[in-house]
């Protein structure tokens, strides 16, 4: 009997999980199908390079009003839609010959994407029992990255069997498969949509919403030097890995070959990393997941920026990407625990906004900064910045006069 009720409990996160990593490894083939063809009409790298820089665009133009449409939407329901347009937008990929407009499809899919997110950490937070969402942010990241080894993987037999067109076709399909999986999920705001005063999205709302994440913020400011610190490290991984392919061709000296493996050992690290998280889920406290995952995160990156030789590297490689899971599984059970699911799609979009600002900010800088010295020695000091972050949010953990933000987890 209690084997049953386990079961049933079970089924919904599941059937989320299922949905999240069909996505996923769609995602992966996207990504790489559509380099293929933006490669080929163009030939041109500023193109590629264009195309990177529809993500974090599509974010800074979408959040700043997102939070407000999904802290009043119903979570459920958005999440099935922005699957179907997503789906949907793709399947016109292969008939349009023109790059500006592929870009301007792009552009939209990335604005979905940008929303996606908040969406569904919400609903995941309402979904989940408290006392259970260490283990499903383990599965999680174990689902993503299966993504990330299996996605390319497909890509490539999607590019054998037909071309890259037919690969987006593929990855559109797997967006409405996601959004039919997600519409069998239960609709957890039915009772309060109709308690909700139907307000329009207007600057005046945005500005009112603003000042009540404002607010939130400065009543919670551990909280949001927790959240600040640890996507503050994030934000650097993203700058450092900008250089990631000149700093493996020039400093490492390796092949397009050894270059693949290197991103290999990496997907590697991820999933082991996952599968550990996964199994031992309920035993490892999610301060000790974010605060050693952050430190060995950051080690593993000062390993690869002295890295001399293939091997040195893919440790490096190995053991940043192996801590990342950990470190992104403790993160967002203290995210959800401790941010008011009331307004977590507000506090998530506005704050994602200022990453994307951050990383596109911080990539020009240590972009800019191998102009003025070698590359290695703008990854160096980026690694230990990134040490000196984990560092310093260990300390923030480990006070212990803020036990009692991880104890409210179900921990003691």
């Amino acid at each position: 009997m209690k084997k049953n009720k386990m079961n049933i409990s079970w089924k919904n996160p599941l059937l989320l999980l299922f949905g999240i990593g069909i996505s996923n490894i769609g995602d992966w083939i996207y990504l790489i199908a559509l380099n293929l063809i933006i490669m080929d009409m163009t030939k041109s790298v500023l193109a590629i390079s264009t195309l990177y820089a529809l993500k974090p665009l599509a974010t800074i133009l979408t959040n700043l009003w997102a939070g407000s449409l999904i802290d009043r939407f119903n979570k459920r329901n958005l999440m099935v839609l922005l699957d179907i347009l997503r789906g949907l937008l793709l399947f016109l990929l292969p008939s349009i010959s023109s790059v500006f407009l592929i870009f301007v499809i792009v552009f939209i899919v990335n604005m979905g994407s940008s929303m996606f997110y908040p969406t569904s950490i919400t609903y995941i937070t309402k979904l989940i029992p408290q006392n259970q969402r260490s283990r499903f942010n383990a599965l999680r990241s174990l689902v993503q990255s299966g993504g990330f080894l299996t996605g390319p993987a497909i890509a490539g037999l999607l590019f054998m069997i037909g071309t890259p067109m037919f690969a987006i076709n593929i990855n559109a399909i797997s967006f409405i498969i996601s959004g039919i999986v997600t519409a069998c999920l239960p609709n957890l705001d039915k009772v309060a949509v109709r308690n909700v005063k139907n307000e329009k999205l207007s600057i005046e709302l945005i500005k009112k919403d603003f000042t009540e994440v404002l607010k939130f913020s400065r009543k919670s400011i551990y909280v949001m030097t927790i959240y600040f610190l640890f996507n503050s490290l994030l934000v650097l991984t993203a700058a450092v890995d900008s250089l990631e392919v000149k700093f493996s061709k020039s400093v490492l000296h390796l092949s397009n070959t050894e270059y693949g493996v290197l991103v290999s050992i990496a997907g590697a690290g991820i999933g082991i990393g996952a599968i550990i998280n996964t199994i031992f889920a309920k035993r490892l406290h999610p301060s000790w997941l974010m605060g050693m995952g952050t430190i060995f995160l950051s080690l593993g990156y000062i390993i690869y920026s002295f890295s001399n030789s293939f091997s040195m590297g893919g440790f490096g490689f190995f053991l940043l990407s192996f801590a990342l899971s950990f470190a992104n599984t403790g993160f967002d059970t203290f995210y959800q625990s401790n941010v008011n699911v009331k307004i977590m799609g507000r506090v998530g979009s506005i704050y994602g906004f200022l990453e994307a600002v951050l990383v596109i900010v911080s990539t020009i800088l240590i972009g800019f900064s191998t102009h003025y010295g070698s590359i290695k020695m703008s990854v160096i000091a980026g690694s230990f910045i990134m040490l000196f972050l984990a560092l310093l949010l260990g300390v923030f953990i480990l006070l212990p006069s803020r036990e009692n933000y991880f104890r409210s987890i179900g921990y003691k």
